[in-house]
């Protein structure tokens, strides 16, 4: 018999029940291609960040844009890289290459594709919380699901479709953009510090 922790799925209604969770340290915003190089150095003495992408939304066929915001999180601290502003420079890849910092994210694929429309580059130590979430027997894939099943709280998407372009981002916009790169640092320890599911052998 397998022997669960979490369950396999949450429904939209129970997870709107849950508490929500926040990023509580501090955001610092990376508007300015002078502050990139101490940005990097700070993300780079901590080993595992959490890591998210915010592209202005589009509401007319065939348009698109490019990555506005890159987020990069330790446990404690937030940097987010305004695309839309600075180049994504040197240091910045460097901390998305290295193998020996752990990168943290939900559909990581899709997030780094965006990336690459911006500028090539070859990624290392990324982690794709989608991937890994079935061996403790979790199905629900969206971050907000993974969110509301190991935490027992509740991501906030109410932002989602704000302009990431604004000249000035909001309080809101900047608190969304950290939780959702934080929080996967959060559901990744969890996740370490919990047993996996114990398959029957054939």
């Amino acid at each position: 018999m397998e022997k669960r922790t979490f369950q396999q799925h949450i429904s939209n209604e129970d997870t709107a029940k849950l508490p929500a969770v926040l990023f509580d340290g501090p955001i610092v915003i990376v508007d300015d291609e002078k502050q990139v190089e101490a940005a990097c150095r700070d993300l780079a003495s901590s080993p595992v960040l959490g890591f998210d992408t915010e592209t202005r939304p589009s509401f007319r066929p065939g348009i698109s844009y490019r990555v506005s915001l890159l987020q990069l999180s330790t446990p404690q601290l937030c940097f987010l890289f305004r695309l839309n502003k600075i180049p994504l420079a040197k240091p910045i890849l460097q901390v998305l290459e290295t193998d020996s910092i752990l990168k943290i994210g939900a559909d990581v694929a899709g997030d780094l594709r965006s990336l690459r429309q911006i500028r090539h580059f070859r990624d290392g130590g990324f982690v794709d919380l989608q991937s890994i979430a079935p061996e403790w027997g979790i199905e629900d894939k969206s971050l907000r699901k993974l969110s509301a099943i190991v935490l027992r709280q509740r991501v906030s998407k109410a932002q989602r479709l704000s302009n990431w372009e604004a000249t000035t981002l909001t309080d809101k916009q900047k608190l969304y953009a950290a939780t959702d790169a934080w929080v996967c640092t959060a559901i990744y320890d969890k996740l370490l510090h919990t047993p996996k599911i114990k398959r029957p052998k054939a």
